[in-house]
């Protein structure tokens, strides 16, 4: 089969990859010059473990290719995906749909035959009958149909999601397009993953619903979390009794900060307007939005509590700037907020992040001091806060911790450090939804 990807970012580049990995042949079409030169010469835009060895094998073997010319790449393809960005809309909390609807006008005047035109980009219902009704209106001689395949990428484990998936979903409505898609995937039918076949508009609600549910549920184990602190109670006892439940599961019932990254955020807030646009409000998921919204805000304090009620002068080392290890990604990053309060309130920030730092730069203050790793941002600081769980850090000992520190004040907001073992190395330890110990 023969295949094109319209956008070069996260989810085309995965998605596009893996496909070739399949033995599909895949064309990448993305209009951003540097990014295209970056990816003919084998440099990734973006960190994801694992991707930069798939697109280099693929390529060689021929089945990969990148160009910026859409027509082209289009030429005598069975399936042309939409994978550009639909970010939030400005004002109003909307997704964005400008580049998914001029990509298919651009692919309606291109196509030479029958295709179809699939939706992989996060869409909100109404969208691909609209895609439908562009197409038809650029050419209403083409024949074509219309698909949408959320894609349930985990950030950091992408690629074994595409390659062994809890399930996929594919909204399409004639036979035609259905037997493509079939044939796209059949190396998943073949190690027996599901794939649910749906209407359209079901398949666009299901990843947004999706995103909601999990949404909610790392908002929830945040709000037991603050009560477990009130009541004396253990967070991850609470948690591995309720997840033990297989109704509830175990999987996003980890306290932390609040949920950040490319998907949660944006995909909430876009829920939350479609449902109040068609009369059926979501309060759950307004609720979680709000919350999730306020934890994040409320974390700086926790750090000028713990020391002593202010910063200002303080020197405070920050691990981890990424929404989640294993990528880096910095959108909607808790971190973006604690960093940007504490140097506010005048504290010298000392940071370090195994991927995200030339990430971070253009979205956190000027001051803040990148370090070469965890020790050297520890170096003689008065207080340490861990914001993103990475697993070098968990192999941190706390005796040298606590050697090349000033202070005793160690914020965990992943939970990541046994409270006992810091608290003999002499630290004031300070975790989420745990008992004071």
């Amino acid at each position: 089969m023969r295949i094109t990807m319209i956008g070069g970012g996260y989810v085309g580049l995965v998605s596009g990859a893996c496909f070739a990995e399949f033995g599909t042949e895949v064309t990448v079409v993305e209009t951003d010059a540097p990014k295209l030169a970056a990816l003919r010469e084998g440099r990734m835009p973006i960190y994801e473990p694992g991707l930069e060895q798939l697109v280099r094998e693929n390529v060689k073997a021929g089945r990969l290719a990148f160009t910026g010319d859409l027509a082209a790449a289009v030429d005598g393809t069975e399936a042309v995906f939409i994978a550009v960005g639909t970010p939030t809309r400005r004002g109003d909390g909307h997704a964005d749909l400008t580049y998914v609807y001029a990509a298919a006008e651009q692919v309606a005047k291109a196509l030479t035959g029958y295709a179809v035109i699939v939706t992989k980009s996060t869409v909100p219902v109404g969208t691909g009958r609209r895609i439908q009704e562009i197409v038809r209106a650029v050419r209403p001689d083409l024949d074509f149909d219309v698909a949408s395949n959320p894609e349930f990428l985990r950030e950091g484990n992408a690629i074994g999601d595409f390659m062994r998936p809890d399930r996929v979903v594919i909204g399409a409505l004639t036979d035609r397009a259905k037997e493509v898609m079939r044939r796209l995937y059949r190396p998943l039918y073949l190690i027996e993953a599901p794939i649910v076949f749906t209407a359209i508009e079901t398949a666009e609600l299901t990843k947004y619903a999706a995103n909601a549910f999990l949404a909610m549920k790392v908002t929830f184990i945040n709000e037991i979390a603050d009560l477990c602190e009130k009541v004396g109670a253990d967070v991850h006892d609470v948690a591995r009794g309720i997840g033990l439940d297989g109704r509830i599961g175990r999987k996003f019932l980890h306290p932390g900060p609040g949920y950040g990254g490319s998907c949660f955020p944006k995909d909430t807030l876009a829920l939350v307007r479609t449902a109040q646009d068609y009369g059926a409000p979501s309060r759950l998921v307004e609720a979680t939005v709000a919350v999730n919204d306020a934890r994040k805000s409320s974390m700086a304090m926790r750090v000028i509590s713990a020391c002593g009620g202010s910063v200002r002068g303080k020197t405070v080392a920050v691990l981890g700037l990424t929404f989640k290890p294993e990528t880096d990604d910095m959108r909607d990053s808790p971190s973006l907020s604690i960093v940007s309060r504490l140097a506010g309130d005048g504290a010298i920030i000392r940071a370090f992040d195994p991927e995200g730092m030339e990430q971070a730069r253009p979205l956190l203050p000027e001051g803040v001091r990148y370090c070469a790793d965890a020790l050297d941002a520890v170096a003689g600081a008065d207080a340490l806060v861990l914001i993103t769980e990475w697993n070098e850090f968990r192999a941190l000992a706390p005796m040298r911790l606590r050697d090349a520190m000033r202070g005793r004040v160690m914020v965990d907001l992943r939970n990541v450090y046994d409270p006992v073992a810091m608290r003999e190395a002499g630290f004031e330890y300070h975790g989420i939804g745990r008992p004071a110990i």
